[in-house]
């Protein structure tokens, strides 16, 4: 059964973060390009502390243009609902090792339920520009594939803001990108697999193989 829990404020958001997050995915499966599965199993088993980026200046620019994005998409897309309430926190009995927070979620149309994710990132070299070009990212795949698995919608509007400068002119790209569920089921069984077998690691403080991204 999926349930909806509010926190009462970020510090508890923060700790109740103790099952696997959207964020933790890939790197459970080496799919992230900055912690491995490895350190993510160190801080799950509590022998270091995850570093705290809320003060980077591109983590504290995504969390305050978030709220203007969100608006801008409604406005864009006036055929969907967008919900949002801040310090969300998805649980699923059928995933007890898992949680979720979203960036918003949708309703269609047709009463279908979806997940609203937005990211933003600054462009700096042609192959940063190549990992948008009709995809997004493999370490943002995986955390909406982690939330289709907790939350059981049916799809995902992913928005990013895509950032260049130069010199003293900014331009930026806003792009789209819509995943249907029935068509990444495959990919949600196996992260699905991947997850609670890490998390068998966790309790059982055993640690993993480590697994490396592709260079």
């Amino acid at each position: 059964m999926l349930q909806k829990i509010i926190l009462p404020s970020r510090e508890s958001w923060l700790e109740h973060r103790d099952r696997i997050g959207g964020s933790d995915a890939a790197s459970i499966v080496g799919l992230n390009p900055y912690r491995s599965n490895i350190d993510l199993y160190r801080i799950k088993t509590g022998q270091i502390q995850p570093e705290d980026i809320s003060d980077k200046p591109y983590v504290k620019y995504g969390t305050e243009a978030e709220q203007y994005l969100r608006e801008l998409f409604k406005l864009d897309y006036p055929e969907y609902e967008v919900f949002y309430e801040e310090n969300n926190m998805f649980l699923n009995d059928r995933y007890p090792w898992a949680h979720a927070s979203l960036d918003g979620w949708l309703r269609d149309k047709q009463g279908r339920m979806g997940i609203w994710e937005c990211k933003t990132t600054n462009i700096s070299s042609s192959t940063q520009t190549l990992k948008w070009k009709n995809r997004i990212p493999d370490n943002y795949y995986i955390q909406v594939l982690h939330y289709l698995m907790v939350t059981e919608f049916d799809f995902v509007i992913l928005k990013a803001q895509l950032k260049f400068d130069y010199g003293e002119d900014v331009y930026l790209q806003t792009k789209h990108y819509k995943i249907e569920r029935a068509d990444v089921e495959e990919d949600i069984k196996y992260l699905e697999h991947e997850e609670k077998k890490f998390w068998k690691n966790v309790t059982e403080h055993t640690q993993p193989a480590l697994l490396l991204p592709a260079i």
